[in-house]
Formats: structure tokens, C-alpha cells, sequence
């Protein structure tokens, strides 16, 4: 995230999409509200912050959740209220204060430690916590699943766009490029930035946005008709799969198969082995890394036999970064090194040695074996919650078909950050609303469906548009 620079657009649209949001609460069916606010926030908002002495920093992310939060309580009160945290939330609840202890623990001091929670809780906590206010049932669920799909499909032109141009949509907008454009130039082409942070992110955000939009036609859980738009939503599938593609990113590519793959034969054969196994590549790759155990060069060996030696070249280059850094993290105290860039390894002028491009190795580094501990558990429980409460011939239903998709790409989410280090914190809304769904949804045991408050089973747009009628 780059620090405030660029035109005067970057504050006013930070500034200005808080009053935007809460006017919209009072227009709209709130879950529609707060997915589009997320979703289109997080695509078009300026990859920036500026700092707000005794807050956090104002970003994309920020003034997203505070216009949520406000409007909620303005308009929404009582179910905003009516929210409580549970067991299941104890994980996240530590992760967003683990800075305070690795600060403590290393000297920096109590402020430092606070400043850190509190930017941790932005990108993390926030986002958790809008979950289980707006969607916490099938119906939420939903509902945001199918805004990522939209998002998705509105960002097509702008991916063409900047396969043709470059990445030059944030720099014509706002006034500065939020990445280098040499980490954009694939093939003889370009990746595509957009208004996000790099091209991976991207890449990520159109494989979920693909993901979702298929899982959703399969489980039969897609509306026929998008408002306004004369064609059948089916339709737009293949074009959104067609860009994620030619998104030059054959690690988010392989993700996205691998992922569609194990969520299929899952529900397929309503044997949840594979699904399973995927789980643990996680835990499994931070365990053997990080003792020593597996050193990498088998895969690197094997990709340049199959692949290609540049390939095999940038992955062996990776884990050796990761050696050196993990030699550090084991040097430092149980909550790591903190900040300012302590768990990195220098040389003896203090040129930086290493290029830190794992999100778990930068928290192992940063907030130690308590903070790698934490993480892991926040990202895999959702997973693991479904596996236990439903049986994986329910997946597919249309109480569960948007919580078994979500946990398959949180699960797609930790493997990507095991190489990469692109932290959405969209992502942390399907946590929320799929622990709180499976943990504290009030069901009716006759119909299998969430007691809804009469409001909500009002005939609105917005409520024909989830069901599918429109």
C-alpha cells in the first residue's frame, strides 16, 4: 500500500465513498448495500493511504468499513446490535492483537503495538465482523457471491484495456502508478493492475470471480436474468473465464482448476477426502519449511524438467529467501520480531539480503510462531467448520452452495499466500459469515431455512434479484 500521493482525487474518493455508502443505506436492501460497497470499493478506490494522527491510516479498506459500520448504525441499529461473538471467534480476536505482544515483546513499546491492532483490525477484524452482522446466513452468502461475480464481469473491459495499453488506469485516474509496470510485462503482453495493488491480485480477484459464477450455475443457485441486462447471466461465464485466462498468471490459473476440481468431485462422490488434502497443503508447507525438513529443490528440479528453468529458477530463488528468513524468524522471540523490518537479514553494511514474497513467511518473521499459529487457524477454521457440521452431499444445496464455495477459495486464498503476499481482506468476509452462519444461525428446523425478520421477506428488488426471479 503506497503512503498519500497522486492528484487531489485520492482523498476525495476515500473521502467522499463513506457519505456515498451510508446515503445508499438508506435507499437500498442492506446486504446488496454492503457487498457492493466492499466489492466496487475494493476495485475502484485508489491503492493509498493517509495517515490520520491516533488512527488508522485511511485506505480503500478503512473508509469502506467505517461507511458499513456508520450506516448501519443509522439505519440498520438493531441488527447491528444484535451481534455477538462467540468461540469461533477467538482466533480472529487474537490475530488482530498479536502486534501489541510482538511490539511488547521486542521493546518497541505499548503505541507501536497499538497502531499495528489497529491497522491489522482494518484489514482484518473489520471486514470479519460486517460478516456476521450482513452475512451470516445462506441468503448473505449469497448475495456477496454474486457481487464478486458482478465485479468480475465489470472489470472485463479494464483487464482488456490494460492487456492492450499497460497498466495505466490507477496513474490516469488518480495520478501515480500503484506498481511496477516491469512486474506487469507476461508473454509479450501485460497483466492487467487496474486499481488494485499487482497484477496477482488481480488475477485472484477474476479466478473468484470465475469460481463463484460456475459454482453458482452448477448448484443452480445463479438468476436467470441480471437487472437490466437483456442477456441470461449463464452467458456471461465464458467471457469472464476467457479474461481470467489471458490474466498471464498460470499460479492463480492452476489455483482456480485445482479448486473447481476438488469442489466437484467432492459433492460429486459426497466423499470429502480431496477437499481434506487440501487443506493441509497449507499447515503441512509452513510446518515442513519452517523445520527444515523440505528445502524445495525437488520442485524446482521437477518444474525445470517439465517446465521451463526460469520457472524453476524464480520458485528455487523464492525458498532460498525463505531460508534466510526463517533462519531469522528462529532467532527471534515466540511473537516474532515486529516492525520495522527487524525480522529481516542484513548484511554487514545493512544492505537488505532478502525479498520477502510469502505472506506466512513475512508473519512468522513479524509476529513469530504465536502470529503463523493464529493466521493458519483464522483462514483454515471456516474450512474446517464445514467439513464437520455438513456433509458434503448438502453442498450443493441452496442452504450451502455459497459457504462450500467460499471455504474452497479461502482454502485457494492460503495456498496462494504461501508464494505470495496479496492480502484481500474481502476474503475475511467469507470467513465471518461462513463461522457465524455455521456456529449461531437460528434455523427452523421444519424448513431448513434462517428465521428472517418480516422486513427481510419483503417482495423488493433486491430480494428478487438473490432468489433468482429476476
Amino acid at each position: 500500500m503506497l503512503g498519500a500521493r497522486g492528484n487531489a482525487l485520492v482523498p476525495l474518493a476515500l473521502i467522499s465513498w463513506m457519505p456515498f455508502v451510508v446515503w445508499a443505506f438508506s435507499k437500498f436492501e442492506k446486504r446488496v448495500v454492503v457487498s457492493g460497497a466492499f466489492v466496487l470499493g475494493w476495485m475502484f478506490l485508489p491503492e493509498a493511504t493517509i495517515p490520520i494522527p491516533g488512527l488508522p491510516d485511511l485506505s480503500k479498506m478503512f473508509s469502506t468499513c467505517v461507511a458499513v459500520l456508520a450506516g448501519a448504525f443509522i439505519f440498520d441499529r438493531k441488527t447491528l446490535m444484535s451481534v455477538r461473538p462467540g468461540v469461533v471467534d477467538i482466533p480472529m480476536i487474537l490475530w488482530c492483537t498479536c502486534p501489541f505482544f510482538s511490539s511488547l515483546a521486542n521493546g518497541i513499546g505499548a503505541y507501536d503495538g497499538l497502531s499495528e491492532s489497529l491497522q491489522q483490525i482494518v484489514t482484518w477484524g473489520m471486514p470479519y465482523f460486517v460478516a456476521k452482522v450482513y452475512f451470516a446466513d445462506p441468503k448473505g452468502l449469497k448475495t456477496l457471491a454474486l457481487a464478486i461475480f458482478i465485479g468480475g464481469i465489470i472489470y472485463i473491459p479494464f483487464c482488456f484495456l490494460e492487456m492492450a495499453i499497460s497498466p495505466q488506469l490507477h496513474r490516469m485516474t488518480y495520478g501515480f502508478s500503484q506498481a511496477n509496470i516491469l512486474q506487469s510485462i507476461r508473454s509479450g503482453g501485460f497483466r492487467p493492475v487496474v486499481y488494485m495493488q499487482h497484477g496477482l491480485m488481480v488475477a485472484m480477484w477474476m479466478v473468484s470471480a470465475s469460481f463463484f459464477g460456475i459454482w453458482l450455475l452448477y448448484s443452480k443457485q445463479l438468476p436467470q436474468k441480471l437487472p437490466m441486462v437483456p442477456i441470461a447471466t449463464k452467458w456471461f461465464i465464458p467471457p469472464l473465464l476467457v479474461t481470467t485466462l489471458l490474466m498471464k498468471s498460470s499460479g492463480a490459473l492452476g489455483l482456480f482448476m485445482l479448486g473447481i476440481f476438488t469442489l466437484l468431485t467432492t459433492c460429486r462422490f459426497r466423499n470429502p477426502v480431496l477437499f481434506i488434502i487440501l487443506l493441509l497443503i497449507p499447515p503441512a508447507y509452513i510446518i515442513s519449511r519452517s523445520t527444515g525438513y523440505w528445502d524445495g529443490t525437488n520442485l524446482s528440479s521437477w518444474i525445470e524438467r517439465k517446465y521451463s528453468a526460469e520457472r524453476a529458477q524464480s520458485l528455487q530463488f523464492r525458498f532460498d529467501n525463505e531460508e534466510m528468513l526463517i533462519d531469522k524468524a528462529k532467532k527471534g522471540s515466540f511473537f516474532g520480531w515486529a516492525g520495522w523490518g527487524r525480522s529481516r537479514v542484513y548484511d554487514e553494511d545493512g544492505k537488505d539480503l532478502t525479498i520477502t514474497d510469502g505472506l506466512w513467511i513475512i508473519v512468522y518473521g513479524v509476529r513469530g510462531i504465536y502470529g503463523i499459529v493464529l493466521m493458519t487457524v483464522t483462514i483454515v477454521l471456516p474450512m474446517v467448520l464445514l467439513l464437520i457440521k455438513v456433509p458434503s452431499g448438502q453442498w450443493t444445496s441452496e442452504r450451502y452452495a455459497a459457504a462450500s464455495v467460499f471455504a474452497t477459495m479461502l482454502t485457494i486464498y492460503m495456498i496462494d499466500n504461501l508464494l505470495n503476499a496479496m492480502v484481500n481482506p474481502i476474503f475475511m468476509l467469507f470467513a465471518g459469515g461462513i463461522n457465524t452462519m455455521l456456529t449461531q444461525g437460528v434455523q427452523d428446523t421444519e424448513s431448513g431455512e434462517l428465521d428472517l425478520e418480516e422486513e427481510d421477506m419483503e417482495e423488493t428488488f433486491a430480494t428478487r434479484l438473490i432468489g433468482g426471479d429476476i
